[in-house]
Parts: structure tokens; C-alpha cells; sequence
């Protein structure tokens, strides 16, 4: 429902109350990370009049992050999506595990998950707050899936998981190869904000490089032993 009115004024006060709420919000996790700061200080950098500006517009600190990823999110899905419609119309799109061309889909679609953060980079403290928010999330003891929004029906993220698990062997799918690569690429594109370079392409590259060597690598005997122990017996 939308507020007609703010802590700070009327409803256009309001929204742009809120819109500055985000704007420090950004900055402040970009250099301090999303689990450091109180909706107090973001209020106060912010320069809203009333302390509880944050919750009123939020109502807590899960809110104020959901609105963080939903301001960046449905340009990080365009893209994505653009690129898998791209993948879905090219000669990888029908590959197997251990076919032709299943190296150049699994490279293919790595790109497909790194480049929508990558562009992040270039969008100083905003995309920055974001990146760092995403890998917050991504990395807690128990990670949040707010990020990846799989409970949306036609997210980008959905859908490059299913399209990944041809490709890859079932048994990387059951042990979460997928998550994981997703989580590595999170933690590299926030340390990669903190470092305030400006020229990313070498970085980008390697990073989709290194995401595919991580979706592709082959389960070794090893792990499946583990992993057959771990289940025990069949019954």
C-alpha cells in the first residue's frame, strides 16, 4: 500500500525521504557492510528530520535490504535474461554434460550470471552497496535467498539454474555446484567494489573464467565416496 504521508512531510516529501533512505543506505553497506549499520545512522546520513524515518518507511532492517535489492534488481534481470535468451538461440543451447559443446554452454552461462553483477562496478557507491548487500546475504551462517528471488516465478536466476543442470553432472547438481559458483561470484564482485578500480574487463573476464572452471569441474571419485557415506545405506 502507498504511504500518503511521511515522518518528513507529505507524499512527494515522503518518497524522496525514502529514495535518500536507499542512497545512504547503499553507501554506508558499500563501506561497512549491511549487518553494521542501524537504520539510526542511515537515517541520520540520510538528513531525515525524524530518527524513525527508517522504519516507518521499512519497518525493519529485513525490509530496508529488500528494498535495496529490489531497486537494483530489475536491471540486473533484463540483462540476465537478454543474455539467456541469447545462450537459448545459440549452437550451445541443446548441449549435454560431456557432449559437444558443453564446455562453450557452461562458459557461456557463467557469463550469463557474472556479467548483470559486473556492470554494477560502474555505479559507484549505489552499485557498490549493492554488491556488498548481495554478498552479506549470500554468506551468512545461514544464507538469505533474497537475492536470488527463486521464489518468483521467471527469475532470471531460476531459469539459469535450469538450464545449467544439463550441463553439469548430476551429482555437482545435488551438491549444490550451482549455489556455490553463485556465492563465489557475490563475494568476489564486493571485494571488487571496495577496490575502486576503473577499468573492470580483465577482472570480469577472469571472474566468468573462473566461475565456469567452478560450475564444469568434475565430482571426483573422492567426494562421491564421502557423499555416498554421508547418505548411508540405501534402504
Amino acid at each position: 500500500m502507498t504511504r500518503v504521508a511521511g515522518p518528513d512531510g507529505g507524499a512527494a516529501d515522503g518518497r524522496d525521504t525514502r529514495s535518500r533512505l536507499l542512497s545512504a543506505a547503499e553507501e554506508l553497506f558499500a563501506d561497512r557492510g549491511s549487518d553494521a549499520v542501524s537504520l539510526r545512522e542511515i537515517g541520520r546520513a540520510a538528513g531525515a528530520r525524524n530518527v524513525i524515518a527508517a522504519q516507518y518507511w521499512f519497518t525493519d532492517r529485513d525490509g530496508l535490504v529488500q528494498a535495496l535489492l529490489d531497486r537494483h534488481a530489475p536491471e540486473v534481470e533484463r540483462h540476465r535474461h537478454r543474455l539467456l535468451d541469447e545462450f537459448g538461440a545459440g549452437p550451445h543451447a541443446d548441449a549435454v554434460v560431456g557432449g559437444p559443446g558443453a564446455d562453450g554452454a557452461v562458459h557461456e552461462l557463467a557469463a550469463a550470471l557474472v556479467e548483470p553483477l559486473a556492470a554494477k562496478l560502474d555505479q559507484g557507491a549505489a552499485g557498490a552497496g549493492y554488491l556488498r548487500t548481495v554478498a552479506d546475504l549470500l554468506t551468512r551462517p545461514v544464507p538469505s535467498m533474497a537475492p536470488l528471488a527463486l521464489d518468483q516465478p521467471g527469475g532470471s536466476i531460476g531459469r539459469w539454474r535450469a538450464l545449467l543442470e544439463p550441463v553439469l553432472e548430476p551429482d555437482a547438481v545435488e551438491l549444490h555446484r550451482r549455489f556455490l559458483t553463485v556465492r563465489f561470484v557475490a563475494v568476489e564482485m564486493a571485494q571488487r567494489a571496495r577496490a575502486g578500480r576503473d577499468d573492470h574487463r580483465l577482472f570480469v573476464s577472469q571472474l566468468v573464467d573462473a566461475a565456469a572452471g567452478l560450475l564444469g569441474s568434475r565430482v571426483s571419485a573422492r567426494t562421491r565416496e564421502l557423499r555416498a557415506q554421508r547418505r548411508g545405506p540405501s534402504s
